[in-house]
């Protein structure tokens, strides 16, 4: 750990926060001082302490142990670029159009990678007037069934959520040409032209 880089990092962020030294040693219930020989470089903070430190400050715990964080280029917020990104635990469900280090359930988790969906994932997808009906004979049973579907096109992304016992079956308004991702939750993500 290089206390120099950590203790910059904590003083950036506390500034940005507008916050002073006794005010965040309050909130920790420490003294100033202390939060003074952090930020000098003369000491690092206690591992029992990155928790709140991190909460307060508004950052990862990682962030604080390598003394810097990684800004994400900045992007124009095409949704073509969407990323999926499922809890393998409970489910919670996550998107980004961009570079992100997503946890959930203490856990980091990955960007799901989308295979073009094969026969037996195909969804039904027919044209009605101005919207696209989607429906599936997929099984939808709770170890196994289809989570979510998301009508994604370059500026738009329409998202429903779906669960066991459900029907699959329901309505997009029909915005052009785009793909439709779904998720099995035994097999992964798929996706289909529009």
């Amino acid at each position: 750990m290089d206390c120099d880089k950590i203790g910059k990092l904590i003083c950036d962020l506390r500034k940005e926060k507008r916050m002073t030294q006794k005010q965040i040693a309050d909130l920790m219930n420490i003294s100033d001082k202390t939060i003074s020989k952090w930020e000098r470089g003369l000491g690092c903070p206690d591992v029992s302490l990155l928790p709140e430190l991190s909460q307060i400050l508004g950052v990862n715990i990682e962030e604080i142990l390598l003394g810097k964080i990684e800004l994400n280029e900045v992007n124009g917020g095409n949704m073509k670029k969407l990323k999926f990104y499922v809890c393998p635990q409970c489910n919670n469900l996550l998107t980004a159009t961009g570079d992100a280090h997503i946890s959930c359930c203490g856990k980091r988790i990955e960007p799901l990678a989308a295979d073009k969906a094969a026969e037996q994932h195909l969804l039904s997808i027919e044209p009605m007037e101005d919207e696209l009906y989607v429906s599936s004979a997929h099984e939808m049973k709770k170890e196994h069934h289809i989570s979510f579907v998301a009508y994604v096109t370059g500026d738009r992304v329409f998202l429903v959520r779906q669960y066991p016992e459900w029907n699959m079956q329901f309505r997009f308004h029909k915005f052009g040409h785009g793909k439709i991702y779904f998720h099995c939750t035994k097999h992964g993500l798929f996706y289909q032209l529009i």
